[in-house]
């Protein structure tokens, strides 16, 4: 295996570049969907190879629990790796876990927090449907998830916006929902819980689900001025508000200035189609070498896992 197992650690590093520049030449959906698969890739070949530099380590550990022949001298020699490189690796495996757990237990908190709120609101014409408004003076809105996926705002969120800016409001989270963005951002936060070189492309993924909705809020209503407006004003009326822990409609991000850009690129021309850039452009050369990277990455996950399943195989009596 030699030292290709420790690649698919620090691999992640060249998918930075398409994270800074994937927004300038493809449309934000495209956008989305290529980060994300490059972040779950990314993260299993990680994972699968701290498992595997674990095991090979700790295998040459007496008394392990793991049969005895992974301790033969000529599996020793097939796998020269030093048990200090398997500790540590099968000690980031737990903290790997334990911060997977811990942000889907966060994920799985705040939903269920969010459906006790809408358990005792009043029916009426104004929570008719999949829109939920809270009789909540801090402005605030987003996409619940779930079955059905529910719009919640408040009511000052819808007082500080006029009738037509509360319709692409309304459109940007129903956008949410309809093409589930939260599973896109538990992914990619996932992710980056596993390797935090992944972490730009967990807000790069954020940006561009924000963007995907703005997109079709504006197709919705029809006025890309009126949903530039409207994200512009709930940033300004919201911008002391909690972020609810979903797809927001102006949640802060840490990506610096996501709202100017937003805003920019609704006063833009519309978005091309495009889910690949151009190859002559920065942002397609940055594509090709993310690309290149995940392949290397799952190559050398692959290679390593095969490796260590031969060996396994001829020492392993049956």
């Amino acid at each position: 295996m030699g030292f290709f197992v420790f690649l698919p650690l620090i691999l992640p590093l060249t998918a930075v570049p398409i994270a800074r520049l994937t927004e300038q030449h493809l449309h934000p959906r495209g956008a989305a969907r290529l980060m994300t698969v490059i972040s779950a890739v990314m993260a299993v070949c990680s994972v699968l190879c701290l498992g595997l530099i674990g095991v090979v380590g700790t295998a040459q550990i007496p008394g392990n629990p793991l049969p005895d022949s992974w301790s033969d001298p000529e599996v020793r020699a097939a796998l020269p790796y030093h048990e200090t490189f398997g500790t540590a690796a099968m000690w980031l495996l737990v903290l790997v876990a334990a911060a997977c757990v811990r942000t889907v237990g966060r994920h799985l908190r705040v939903r269920s927090r969010a459906r006790r709120a809408l358990t005792g609101l009043p029916a009426g014409p104004e929570s008719a449907g999949d829109l939920a408004v809270l009789p909540d003076r801090s402005p605030y809105a987003y996409a619940l998830p779930g079955s059905p996926g529910r719009v919640v705002v408040s009511t000052g969120m819808l007082a500080g916006l006029p009738e037509d800016e509360r319709e692409a409001l309304l459109a940007h989270e129903r956008a949410h929902l309809r093409h589930r963005h939260h599973r896109y951002l538990l992914t990619t936060q996932l992710a980056a819980c596993v390797n935090p070189f992944l972490r730009p492309l967990q807000y790069a993924v954020a940006f561009s689900a924000e963007r995907w909705a703005d997109e079709e809020s504006a197709q919705e209503v029809g006025d890309r001025r009126i949903t530039a407006r409207a994200v512009a004003r709930a940033a300004l009326v919201s911008h002391a508000a909690p972020a609810p822990g979903f797809a927001a409609f102006a949640a802060p991000a840490p990506a610096p200035g996501p709202v100017p850009r937003r805003v920019a690129a609704l006063l833009g021309p519309v978005p091309t189609s495009r889910n690949w850039p151009p190859a002559k452009t920065r942002a397609g050369l940055a594509a090709m070498v993310a690309a290149a990277g995940t392949a290397a990455s799952a190559l050398c996950a692959l290679n390593a896992a095969v490796a260590l399943l031969v060996v396994l195989k001829a020492v392993t009596p049956l």
